[in-house]
């Protein structure tokens, strides 16, 4: 997602002087503790956040504490709660399970876990159960701050991005582009199965009905794995409810059997 000049040339800057600090905390494979006073000042010098009004270190939840999180411009409500890993540590999927319970408990949608190096922005889904989207990742060491087109892998967690809402509109781009979103389309669109019925027609000249393209599409175009679980359904749900008519019904056909080979001979 492309950074406002300003804040491009910001990002650039500061980053041209923090990356070489990084990648030396990453030799000297600092500890937790000094892995987020590093996190703090990327934060602060190339992402806009305010050190003292915006970040706060150690914040209470249910009796424990996360490493850091964000109040814009030192409101009361958590916007974002940041899970620190030291420099060491690679990011792992099981990492984000204590960030995100964090975050569920006290109403925050947003996390970002970070090493220093990797950093990974979630967005929390507030379903039962509790689950997460990951929504963009990037590694510092791996950009060339030389480029202007490495600010924009920043900027989606700057402090102007949030308060902009990029990154709830990098989810939406994301939903939107999922195969679920585009298998729902293929499937439940009276549009979409229009259109393919009319080019049909028009390259072989032959009229199929659209239940047979769907059911075509369903068992034998579309992977199954886009058609089944949860965002699945909700995708087509969402398609049901923007055609304004009921969902179409699609009879799943067994996988055929194979034919054992004839032996030889």
């Amino acid at each position: 997602m492309p950074a406002p000049k300003k804040i491009s040339e910001t990002i650039l800057s500061a980053m041209k002087q923090m990356q070489p600090v990084i990648e030396q905390q990453k030799t000297r494979d600092i500890s937790e503790a000094d892995t987020v006073t590093l996190i703090k000042d990327v934060m602060s010098e190339a992402l806009g956040y305010d050190k003292y009004l915006d970040l706060t270190g150690e914040y209470a939840i249910r009796g424990t504490y996360c490493d850091l999180a964000v109040k814009f411009d030192d409101k009361s409500k958590i916007s974002i709660i940041i899970e620190v890993k030291a420099i060491g540590i690679t990011l792992d999927d099981k990492h984000i399970k204590q960030a995100v319970d964090y975050a569920a408990n006290e109403g925050v949608e947003w996390v970002i876990l970070t090493n220093a190096v990797e950093w990974r922005l979630y967005r929390v889904v507030f379903a039962k159960p509790i689950d997460h989207n990951i929504v963009h990742r990037f590694d510092t060491l791996e950009l060339d701050f030389k480029k202007s087109d490495s600010a924009e892998a920043l900027y989606p967690i700057c402090k102007h991005a949030f308060q902009k809402g990029v990154p709830e509109k990098m989810l939406d781009l994301q939903k939107a582009t999922s195969r679920f979103m585009i298998a729902a389309l293929l499937l439940n669109s009276d549009n979409v199965l229009t259109a393919i019925r009319r080019d049909l027609k028009r390259v072989v000249e032959v009229n199929v009905d659209e239940d047979t393209l769907a059911d075509i599409l369903k068992n034998e175009v579309i992977k199954r794995d886009a058609l089944e679980g949860k965002d699945a359904t909700d995708a087509a749900k969402l398609v049901d409810k923007r055609s304004g008519r009921k969902l179409r019904k699609v009879e799943s056909k067994p996988a055929p059997e194979s034919t054992p080979p004839t032996s030889q001979p």
